[in-house]
Formats: C-alpha cells, structure tokens, sequence
C-alpha cells in the first residue's frame, strides 16, 4: 500500500534564526533516503512544517515495502575463470563473496565481453524497518548551532526533545529516534491546548494542529499570515510598516498562533533620530514600527503575540512597559552623545586598533582624507568638504549610541554632524559613506559623498591585500569582495580610472608596508569581480571579449559592451572574429616586438592593400574611440573584411626569408592594435 507519510519530532523552543534551515534540511534528508530506497517516485514532493516546538514533514504515496531490488554482480571474465576446466582463484572468490557456490553463477555479456555474474532477487524492507534509522540520519545532518544533552540522557540534539510521531496514512510506524517510542500523540500550543492532541492520519496534521491543537504549523503559512494581519492592522493607521525580510522569519519562528496587537510610546522618544528607535524596537523587542505617509515615524507599534485573549490590555501593557526602558536607554545615549562635539571623539580613535600592521583608527583616518580629496579633485568636488567628511566619518564609532547599536554607524555621524553645524555635504557624507553597503544598496548620493566612499573602499582594498590578507575560498574576513564590487558600482557611474585610484590609494600608506604587487593584484581582483557582476546582463563571450583589455575607465564598459553586442550583430562579424584569432594564433609564436612595417617589403598586392586600408581607417577608430563612439569604431572596422580576407588568401605569412616574414608580422601587429582598440575580437570567434 501506499499513503502519506508524517513525520513529527516535538522539542523545547528551537534556535528562531535557525528554524528554517533545520526545517529545510530535516525534509530534505528524509526525502533523499526515501527516493533513493524506492519507497517514494523521485519527483515526489515533501511538505515542510516548522513552529518553534516542531520540525514536521509530510510526503504523498510512500510505500509500505520497498520494491524487490533485483542485484547483479559481475565478476571475472569467461577466458579467466576457468583454466584446463577448473575453476581458477579469481572465479572461486567472486563466488564466495557472493555466498554461493560456482555451479550456482550464471553468464552474461556486459558489453566487451561473456563474464561470469551472479543474479538475484532482495525481498524489499518494509517502512518501519529503515524509517527510524532515516530520521536520526536527518536529524546528525541538521546545520545545528550547537548540541546538548537534557537530563540523564546520553542523547544530544539543538534542544530537548518530547515525543516523536511517525504516521504511515492512519497507523503508526514503529521505532524509536533519541530514545523516544513512535505515536500518534502530539502537543499543541503550550498555553493554549491544554490537553495531548492525537493525530487520525498524516493527511489531516495541518488541519488538526490548526483546529485543535491551536498551532499554525506551516513555516511559510504562519508567515505569511503575520504579513497579512500586520500589513492590515497598518493600514488601518494609515501607515506602513518598517520591516525586513529578516523580521518577519524571525517572528514567524517566534510564534505558533500569531495574534497581531497594537501599542504605543511617549511621543518625546520620537526627539531621538528615528532610526534608533526603530533599531531598538526590531533588534531587542521584534516589534513592528510604524511610518506615517512621509515616512516619519509615529509613537505606535506594532507586536505579534503568541497569546490570544479576550482582554490583551495586559500583554499590550507589559510590552510598553519594556520598550520604555529600552527607549528610554537610547534617549539616554543620544543625549550623552550630544554633550561632546563629533571632532572632539577624534582623539580616541588613537587607540582603537585597525589592524596590527596597517595602524590605528587615527592613522586610517588620516590616509582617508588624503585619498577622499584626491578623488574629489577628479571628480570636480569641493575637495576640502571631502577631507573634512574623511576626518569626521568613523568619529561616531566612539560615541556611545554605536556602542550600543553598531549598526547605527554612519547615521549618528550624520545627525551629531548636523548638531555640530557641519556643511551639509559633510554630514551626508558620514552616513553616505558606508553606501552601498550590500548587493542591490543605494549608492551614495553627491560627488563629496562618493569621494569618501571611495576613500573607505580602497584604502581597505589595497591596504589588507597588501599586507597579505587575500580572499581565499570562501573565507573574506575583510569583506574585500564586497568593497571591490562598491567600488566598481561606483565607478561605473562615475568618470574614473580605477588603476589611478589604486595607485593614488597605495601612495597614501608608508612607504614599504605594502607589497610592491598590490596594486597590480588589486586591479586584477577588480577585473574578476566586475565580469562576475556583469554575468547576469550580458553575454560571456562579450563579457570576455572587452575585459580581456583590462579597462580601467570602468564607466565605459557598459558601452562597450553594448557596442561589441552590436558589431556581432553585422554579417562581417564572425569572419572577422575568426581573422583576427587567426592574427593572435600567429602572434604568439613569435618572440614579440616585431617593428615597424616597411613598405618596401611588402611584395603582394594584398599586403599593400591591407596596410593602405589600416592607415586610411586608423585616423577614424581612432577618433571614434575618443569620442567614447565604441559602436561606430568596431562598424568601422568591417571594411576591413576584404582587404583581410584577400590577404590570408595569397599572402604566407610565415616566409622563410626571416626580414619578409618580420615585416609581414609587423603588418598583422598593427592590425591586432586597431582590432583591440575597443576589444578583443578574436574571444567572439566561435
């Protein structure tokens, strides 16, 4: 028979940031062993339930026995297993590691060759057999933070476990996982089912969890149903509810049976920058803000409960009393803040380390204001307003609101800038900083702001490069990555060289702290991070093509990548392509300069025509190219087809009077040079 299959391990309240994947992993576990012993059709799939007490899975169709496996094992050849009629070593031990005697083997062809095999049929296990063995496997595989023990058990696991359901459609499958005997009885939710809540079947567990037992046990369901109430419950204030993705996985974890409740603060707290309020209500408390249509925040919350009551003016009492305290620290620090200007906390900053070899806080600083004014010198920025920022932007780091909440970084530099009376570009410079701070962030906004982000970026980059620290796998302490791919976010909407930035940027540290190659291996980093960002928009070979020039005006590239996307698009393109590999192919066997062309070798026709062609279209692609006009230089080049396609049809390139062959290899070098202008044609090649 077949039926669906439950599987329910009960436990103390589970790891809430971890919930989802144990959940994801128990089933998945269960789900492999399962299809690859034939109880379940292998494109069967599992339902994942996960509370903070449960971690369930339910799959359709699983087979009470397993299917006959029909076992064939192949041994020695016809030729090797007999000798003068006698059965050799070889065919005697294939058959005793088979538990039967020669007579009883029989013959098959395996696709070479007749060799001896032995055949049969294994009767299929039944479910209760392998299902306690398949749960405690899952359960050794769960990415558990850490194990303990309860008890005087000798069982370890994440949290205590209380009861253990296996259900096979209506009965029970026996067996025993952490030393808990299978059934059909559960527990609801601990405050809300008083009694054991039997399980009929597997099919019916969501809804009898749900009905009686008064838990949502669907992870995704159970979100989704606290998204919707929130989501409602805001609108209902006219407002929008400030929350990520993160916050709602972790109250989903939370809660069996969300009960969506609204409260409020004193609207004094809202005097502190309300970015801390809200750090503090969805960090310590899980609460929901709330924003008024401006987005400004409004002194109500709201929470999600585990309780339902016919009265919950107590639980919404007991939650305000809470975050009071917790608001009433953050007023705290804010106004303990306020009573020291930013530049004062600059001292302090003496003797918080950065790194052994690179130096102090102070001394980072001071290499960051010389890189940020540089740039905002290239920029066309008010280089003293990018210094100052430079000066002022890891002040807050010492205050005592970022002590508390780290995260604030850069926005309390920001606002205790403001209150200082700070030009606003150095204010917004602080806290833009930072910016983007993770893939798909906003970049930071004005010229000021972007020459510190810059500073921040490369002075990381080519400081812990240079003293050795190097991605590896991965393993990137340092965030070097995410620093390289800002960069470059940045300079692709911005007019920059990106080896002038790293130079600039090494000049800034003593002289012979970093490595002599640093600078080198940090643009090569750059490169292998920009085609990985660029792999989701365009082509590989595109991509390749006009990387293999490592470009450092990173702003053009987009445009020359349209433009190579272009020139592919001609009917002279692949023609080309494959010539100008042909030209590369031929260039790497020769020892490299090969002078100038003299036109007093060239003895072909074609070779004449060729070099009056380079030298009549030179002048345009060049042009073309300063114009940043990449899509009508690489069409320029198509003209180039039949002089180039009548010179590898009568021209040997490789002559063997040596001065020919130079002068003819001079020629093809000059022709590469203007093919690679804008890219590297022969990577188009298919």
């Amino acid at each position: 028979m077949n039926a669906t299959l439950l599987i329910e391990l009960l436990t103390e309240e589970l790891p809430p940031k971890a919930l989802p994947r144990l959940a994801a992993s128990f089933a998945e576990t269960i789900g492999d062993e399962l299809k690859k012993m034939q109880f379940v059709a292998a494109d069967a799939a599992a339902t994942v339930y996960a509370s903070p007490r449960r971690l369930a899975v339910t799959l359709p169709q699983v087979l009470s026995v397993q299917p006959e496996q029909h076992i064939v094992r192949k041994g020695p050849a016809l030729s090797a297993g007999m000798k003068g009629g006698e059965p050799t070593p070889a065919l005697m031990g294939f058959a005793r590691s088979c538990g039967v005697e020669v007579a009883e083997l029989t013959t098959l062809h395996d696709g070479k060759q007749d060799v001896y095999a032995w055949q049969t049929v294994k009767a299929g296990q039944s479910l209760a057999e392998v299902l306690s063995g398949i749960v405690a496997m899952a359960l050794k595989k769960l990415p558990a933070p850490k194990l303990m023990r309860w008890g005087d058990s000798e069982h370890q696991f994440v949290r205590p476990v209380h009861g253990l359901v296996m259900l096979h459609g209506d009965a029970v499958v026996d067996g025993e996982v952490l030393g808990l005997t299978s059934g059909r009885d559960t527990l609801g939710h601990r405050f809300l089912c008083n009694a054991p809540v039997p399980l009929p079947d597997a099919d019916t567990y969501a809804r009898v969890m749900f009905e009686r037992g008064r838990v949502v046990a669907s992870f995704a369901a159970r979100r989704e149903l606290i998204h919707h109430r929130l989501t409602e419950a805001a609108a209902q204030q006219g407002a929008t509810i400030a929350a990520s993705d993160a916050l709602f996985d972790e109250v989903a974890a939370l809660v069996e049976w969300p009960v969506v409740l609204e409260a409020g603060f004193d609207a004094e707290f809202l005097q502190v920058p309300q970015e801390c309020l809200i750090l503090t209500m969805q960090q310590n408390q899980k609460y929901f803000p709330l924003l008024d249509a401006t987005g400004k925040l409004k002194n109500r919350f709201l929470l999600v409960s585990n309780l339902e009551a016919s009265d919950s003016s107590a639980i919404v009492g007991g939650n305000e009393r809470v975050l009071r305290a917790r608001l009433s620290d953050a007023k705290f620090f804010y106004q303990q803040d306020q009573k020291a200007r930013l530049e004062s906390r600059l001292p302090r900053l003496a003797d918080v380390v950065y790194h052994n070899k690179i130096g102090s806080q102070w001394q980072r600083i001071e290499r960051l204001q010389v890189i940020a004014g540089a740039i905002a010198g290239r920029l066309g920025a008010d280089a003293a307003l990018a210094e100052r920022a430079a000066q002022l932007a890891k002040a807050d780091l010492v205050s005592d609101m970022v002590g508390e909440f780290p995260e604030l970084q850069g926005i309390m530099g920001m606002y205790y800038a403001e209150l200082d009376g700070e030009h606003p570009e150095v204010s917004a410079a602080i806290e833009g900083h930072y910016h983007p701070r993770f893939a798909g962030d906003s970049l930071p906004q004005g010229p000021v702001a972007t020459a510190v982000s810059l500073a921040d970026k490369l002075e990381t980059l080519v400081g812990i490069w240079g003293i050795g620290l190097v991605p590896s796998g991965d393993k990137d302490p340092f965030a070097l990555r995410r620093a390289a791919l800002g960069v470059l976010r940045m300079l692709l909407a911005h007019p920059l060289d990106l080896r002038d930035l790293l130079r600039l940027t090494a000049d800034a540290f003593p002289p012979g702290l970093l490595a002599a190659e640093a600078v080198d291996e940090v643009f090569g980093f750059c490169q292998e991070r920009l085609k990985n960002y660029l792999a989701g928009e365009y082509r590989g070979d595109e991509i390749d093509a006009v990387l293999a020039l490592a470009p450092s005006a990173i702003s053009d590239v987009p445009a020359v990548l349209a433009a190579v996307a272009e020139f592919k698009r001609l009917p002279e393109a692949a023609t080309l392509a494959a010539a100008n590999k042909r030209v590369k192919n031929l260039l790497k066997k020769t020892s490299g300069d090969n002078g100038e062309v003299d036109p007093a070798l060239l003895q072909h026709d074609a070779e004449q025509a060729l070099l009056a062609a380079l030298e009549a279209l030179s002048p345009t692609v060049e042009a073309l190219f300063a114009a940043h006009d990449f899509a009508a230089a690489l069409a320029a080049l198509s003209s180039l087809k039949e002089p180039v396609d009548a010179f590898f049809d009568g021209v040997m390139v490789m002559d063997e009077d040596m001065a020919i062959r130079r002068n003819r290899l001079a020629l093809l070098t000059r022709l590469a040079t203007l093919f690679n202008r804008v890219a590297d044609i022969s990577l188009l090649a298919e």
